[in-house]
């Protein structure tokens, strides 16, 4: 597996506009517009530093993964960590060569970069949801 940086880190948060703003005027960063991704049951906004993407993620309905996590955070917190790879189906024979636990149905979906992307269990690894995204 070959891994290249970390891509973003995912924040969940209960109200992505003001949240966006709250990050925007606190740090200077460039904010991205806010993505619908129905596939993914989430609003996604992108702020920018040079080196890093911090992705806010609200939920669109009662059924997305976000709620349940803002139940338990309900001002929203660390969410997940994003990798990218090289070459996603490589890495999921890899994966289950090794027993990490690959949530849903095990196959990639396409992100919100257009991109295939897989979660890991945070089981598997220290409590930490692990998204890993193809390049």
């Amino acid at each position: 597996m070959d891994n290249k940086k970390v891509n973003h880190i995912a924040i969940a948060v209960p109200n992505i506009e003001k949240a966006a703003l709250s990050w925007e005027k606190a740090l200077g960063m460039e904010k991205s517009e806010i993505m619908i991704l129905k596939d993914h049951g989430v609003k996604v906004v992108f702020l920018e530093f040079a080196n890093l993407k911090i992705e806010l993620l609200e939920p669109l309905n009662n059924e997305s993964p976000i709620t349940k996590f803002l139940k338990k955070n309900p001002k929203g917190g660390i969410h997940h960590i994003c990798f990218e790879i090289k070459n996603i189906r490589d890495t999921i024979k890899v994966l289950k060569e090794k027993k990490i636990n690959i949530l849903g149905d095990g196959n990639p979906k396409n992100g919100a970069h257009e991109k295939p992307v897989i979660f890991l269990h945070p089981n598997d690894l220290s409590g930490t949801l692990v998204e890993l995204e193809e390049t």
